[in-house]
């Protein structure tokens, strides 16, 4: 059975992505892609949902 892990990143970096990919990696989890959040009045991601598999069963 595939499960699935959203993590949702409010800070926005280069450094704070990497560690959320590394951590969750790290505990046997599967990257599998990355949604961002705009404001418009912004350039920059207000927040990103870094998602992850794994197959359990």
């Amino acid at each position: 059975m595939l499960k699935y892990k959203v993590v949702e990143v409010s800070t926005v970096s280069e450094d704070m992505l990497e560690e959320v990919i590394n951590e969750w990696t790290g505990k046997g989890w599967q990257y599998d892609g990355m949604h961002f959040a705009m404001r418009e009045s912004q350039k920059r991601p207000s927040m990103a949902f870094v998602l992850f598999t794994r197959e359990e069963g």
